[in-house]
């Protein structure tokens, strides 16, 4: 019989609605799984937020409830699974947030799914929100086409990462994805939420490892790890011990805990 590993984070950091104030600098916290706070000086965004509504057995305690959220200016959604694209989180969000972005696909199903207006983006577009600049990475999830359990055939601009520049530095989100030569040929980011899982439709280990050392100065915030209880499902399992020894600059390896605060500098 074989037996998995379940790596678990450190005890998840509860906090409040202090997190979102305005500040001097721009301060990331996971949110378990790929879920993002980031507050930029006091402009506030979640990205894939996943606060209730999880299918599978928790590993840690959300670190905030969606309805415990005063404000956000954005939200960003990378793509329509259901670990990123949360109904029953994003409709008590939905109220609060001051405009949603995702792909055009993403943005029609949110309109379908929860009303309201959802911005629907192009790949490589960029939205400008004064100080902070959002540009859309191309992504290749397209899992969905191997199964019979959807109606549509998926495209590639329907999965996207975002490029999130703040006068703190930039923040990569890659989001799910198999490694695509651009993934090689980004600028260097300040920080990348990264993902190591070793699926066929993620990056998988070994090419998690070539992106981390093809920016041998970003701060790796590790996602998609220690958040459901899947030891057997090779998409959350993933263990950060793994990465040490492979990974240069070791000590640029984040092993947050939930709701944990870090700051972004350049």
């Amino acid at each position: 019989m074989t037996k998995y590993n379940q790596a678990i984070p450190p005890q998840t950091v509860l906090f409040d609605s202090e997190a979102l104030l305005k500040s001097d600098g721009t301060v990331i916290r996971w949110l378990g799984n790929s879920g993002v706070l980031l507050n930029s000086r006091g402009y506030c965004m979640m990205i894939d937020p996943v606060l209730e509504g999880f299918d599978l057995p928790l590993l840690i305690d959300m670190p905030i409830k969606a309805d415990e959220i005063p404000h956000l200016d954005t939200i960003l959604i990378t793509h329509s699974d259901n670990d990123h694209f949360s109904l029953d989180t994003l409709k008590k969000l939905v109220p609060i947030t001051k405009s949603i972005h995702a792909p055009k696909y993403v943005a029609e199903l949110f309109k379908e799914k929860i009303g309201g207006n959802a911005h629907g983006h192009d790949i490589d577009e960029t939205i400008d929100h004064g100080q902070i600049k959002i540009t859309l990475t191309p992504a290749n999830h397209l899992w969905q086409n191997e199964t019979t359990k959807f109606d549509r055939e998926f495209k590639r601009e329907d999965y996207c990462g975002f490029w999130i520049e703040t006068p703190d530095g930039t923040f990569w989100v890659p989001s799910d994805s198999k490694l695509l030569q651009s993934h090689l040929e980004m600028p260097e980011p300040d920080a990348i939420l990264f993902d190591f899982s070793d699926n066929e439709w993620h990056i998988g280990f070994d090419n998690a490892v070539l992106l981390a050392n093809t920016y041998p100065n970003a701060a790796l915030i590790l996602s998609h790890w220690g958040t459901v209880d899947a030891p057997a499902m090779n998409v959350f399992n993933g263990d950060p011990n793994d990465l040490y020894g492979k990974v240069i600059n070791p000590d640029r390896i984040h092993v947050l805990a939930a709701g944990e605060a870090f700051t972004l500098n350049k």
